[in-house]
């Protein structure tokens, strides 16, 4: 084996000999382990995670070193979450296309998740091209790890001798009924609790929380945060100490960082002239406006000075440049002010919350349908329902499931005044229509109470900052008016805190609107019932964040939800009391296992003859209950008598009037009832003797008959007709005094010769 192996030297010879570093951490009682030089060769850094369950993660880290655009509007780092359906022995989709193709929505928002606390953690200004991309190998579908890829990105990265400047590690925490934690739950366990949680932090703070809550207080919500945040340590002193038993056997090469830098001298020019009077154009500005006003100083700027004129280093600074100067004084402008003086852009105070407007029912032929508008941000959400039998199947890389309830959002390009290419969902519309169901869930009515099939969608027809708060707002009150009986009313708002490093000064703002996106270093936002949370998303852009900050953020938050529902409630506070006329009509019917198959018939065919006839849609659950979807209510009405004609028992001493459809052999009438048939001897027709059954019924009468006796082992019934000359009361008293397994009723073989016979006795 080899010690001290160059490992970005690596060649054909030496690759074999590598030598396998392989540890396992007990964190949380659960049995983590890292390995790396198995598998990677040729990428900046490798390693692979697994559990005692039988689940690996494989991560790889690349950053690119040469050809770097030092002038990169932005940091390049490209993460991707790839599904590996042979990690779970499943061969996917159609007998057409049996390869992975494009990413599923669980993919994106793993890749999203990754990302979000990683990109932080980079020092400020670096540009080399980075990927990381993170692929389960093997899987057990019960437990899964990929929460995990950003612990290995993080890894990864401190390996590959990355401007990463701290170890960040990602946790999963389910909350039970039984108040107790549970770290990296099983997807069973995540189900049955009432609070799940992942978390991504260094040793320091907590950077980023993506949560789900069936209705948690905030006092349990931080108690659940404080509570991870002490695992994130210990998995982050795991990537410590796996991290320097890894630089002892290998040797780490650092990389040749690049750094987008600003020319101090220029920047110090260029904040000189635009000083904070001069900036004071861009406030109380709309979005249109203010970004006029930001093109104006562009051109002040380039016309007060010589940009040739060259820096003490002997450098000049670029036409083009000019524009990253300029927004780098405005960022600095407005936060001091709002540091300092809590003057905001718009001037609004940093706890206000801008003025809202809804209104309903603006698409007459839908099921359900609103607006919901912040000043300039509208969000028109329209509601769609359906039956059951029409529910999303989820076919990823886990167990196959379905939802019942989906939420879409889509930004157009005309809603930020933009022109683009319009193409398929892109990060941001899986990310943020996720958001919306995350929200909404725990609210939404259980299938037997409310069988629908939801479908909202939340099309942004302008925006000028959150969104994604307008979205939520709206589904709640578009599902209330498509009469779909929820809960409790959802709200959701969007915070942001700003954070001087040097004072350690900060200021909590609600409401934010694009002008001010930028400027934030913690965007936090949160949706909750009039009394619980439902769901919740933060990240970081710093390393410090205590607890008494969540807290403080919370009570704001609180009053600023409050305020939104109050708002809300004035437009609809109570699910619609009427269907859409031009929804379906569903009702359910709860059958028993034993009555399943004279429903079904042979090879499904009374189902397919009732979904023609009354042009309905039949869904049969595994718990036997029966949905029907029809057109109205007279078509679903029919389906439910059809059913309860098939599924219809005799009883003793009931009295019906059924239909003779067939007389044999002048002695045996063929009575129809429910769509079954039966058999009435002659002797039971009349109180006195008859020779032929013609002489008292004739085919297709309708004739009153008792039933006698029920066989439910043989299926089998003795029936006797009701007439003028035959009294139910001595015909009941009659037969009670006989023996009831005397009763002779004939199978469709009988003997006729027998039966003559017996006749002329």
């Amino acid at each position: 084996m080899l010690n001290l192996f160059i490992m970005h030297g690596i060649s054909d010879k030496t690759a074999p000999n590598l030598e396998v570093l392989k540890k396992t951490y007990n964190i949380a009682w659960k049995d983590i382990t890292f390995e790396a030089g198995r598998i990677w060769l040729l990428a900046s850094w490798a390693v692979t995670i697994s559990d005692e369950y039988g689940n690996v993660l494989f991560v790889t880290t690349w950053i690119e070193e040469n050809n770097v655009d030092e002038n990169a509007p932005f940091f390049p780092l490209m993460v991707d979450y790839q599904e590996k359906f042979y990690a779970i022995w499943k061969i996917w989709w159609n007998r057409f296309q049996r390869r992975e193709w494009r990413p599923s929505d669980t993919a994106v928002l793993l890749s999203r998740l990754i990302d979000r606390p990683i990109r932080p953690m980079f020092a400020d200004g670096f540009v080399n091209p980075t990927q990381i991309i993170a692929t389960p190998l093997s899987s057990n579908w019960e437990w899964d790890l990929w929460f995990f890829g950003i612990t290995w990105a993080s890894l990864g990265l401190l390996m590959a001798w990355a401007p990463f400047e701290w170890p960040v590690s990602w946790v999963k925490i389910t909350l039970t009924s039984e108040w107790k934690y549970i770290f990296d739950p099983s997807n069973e366990e995540q189900e049955a609790g009432l609070l799940t949680v992942v978390v991504a932090g260094t040793k320091d703070a907590i950077t980023m929380v993506e949560a789900s809550a069936n209705e948690v207080s905030n006092d349990q919500m931080v108690s659940m945060l404080e509570y991870a945040h002490g695992v994130i340590i210990k998995v982050c002193e795991a990537q410590e100490d796996y991290l320097d038993a890894y630089s002892k056997l290998y040797w780490i090469k650092e990389i040749k960082a690049v750094y987008k830098k600003y020319d101090d001298f220029m920047l110090s020019k260029i904040s000189d002239f635009l000083t904070k009077e001069r900036l004071e154009c861009l406030y109380n500005k709309g979005k249109k406006e203010f970004s006029h006003e930001v093109k104006l100083l562009e051109e002040a700027v380039i016309e007060n000075f010589d940009l040739k004129e060259e820096n003490p280093e002997g450098q000049r600074i670029k036409y083009s440049e000019v524009g990253k100067y300029v927004w780098k004084r405005i960022k600095q402008v407005m936060r001091e002010n709002i540091l300092e003086r809590e003057l905001r852009l718009d001037w609004r105070k940093v706890d206000e919350v801008r003025q809202i407007k809804t209104d309903v029912w603006l698409l007459p032929r839908v099921h359900g349908s609103g607006l919901f508008q912040r000043w300039m941000t509208q969000s028109l959400s329209i509601t769609t329902l359906w039956g059951p039998a029409d529910v999303q199947v989820v076919d990823d890389m886990f167990e196959e499931d379905e939802k019942r309830f989906i939420h879409h959002y889509n930004f157009p390009p005309y809603s930020v005044w933009d022109v683009r290419f319009l193409r398929w969902a892109g990060r941001r519309e899986i990310g943020h229509w996720k958001l919306a169901e995350k929200a909404l869930m725990p609210v939404l009515p259980k299938e037997e109470d409310f069988p629908y099939m939801m479908r909202v969608v939340s099309e942004i027809t302008t925006c000028n900052g959150s969104s994604s708060m307008a979205s939520v707002c709206w589904t709640t009150l578009s599902l209330m008016h498509a009469w779909v009986p929820i809960k409790a009313p959802v709200a959701w708002v969007a915070m942001w805190m700003i954070f001087d490093d040097k004072t350690k000064d900060y200021k909590i703002l609600t409401d934010i609107q694009a002008q001010e996106d930028f400027l934030w270093d913690m965007d936090f936002k949160v949706a909750r019932t009039p009394n619980w949370i439902t769901a919740m998303q933060l990240d970081m852009k710093v390393k410090w964040l205590s607890m008494q900050v969540f807290r403080e953020a919370f009570a704001q938050w609180g009053e600023a939800t409050s305020h939104i529902l109050k708002e809300m409630m004035k437009t609809i506070n109570t699910p619609n009391k009427e269907l859409s006329p031009y929804a379906p009509c569903i009702t359910t019917c709860q059958i028993t296992e034993k009555q399943i198959s004279p429903v079904i018939g042979k090879w499904w065919e009374n189902v397919q003859r009732m979904e023609k006839d009354y042009w309905a849609s039949i869904h049969i659950a595994d718990d036997w209950l029966v949905t029907i979807t029809a057109e109205n209510a007279d078509k679903w009405q029919a389906v439910i008598d059809d059913i309860m004609k098939l599924i219809w028992e005799p009883s003793v001493w009931e009295k019906h009037e059924w239909k003779v459809i067939k007389i044999i052999d002048w002695v045996w009438a063929i009575v129809e009832f429910k769509g079954k048939s039966w058999m009435v001897h002659i002797s039971k027709l009349e109180k006195w003797k008859t020779l032929k059954v013609e002489d008292v019924v004739k085919t297709w009468d309708n004739i009153t008959v008792w039933i006698l006796n029920v066989d439910k082992a043989q299926w089998r019934i003795a029936l006797a007709r009701i007439g003028e000359d035959v009294s139910p009361h001595n015909l009941k008293k009659s037969w009670e005094n006989k023996d009831a397994k005397k009763l002779e009723i004939k199978p469709n073989n009988w003997d006729k010769k027998s039966e003559d016979k017996k006749w002329e006795k």
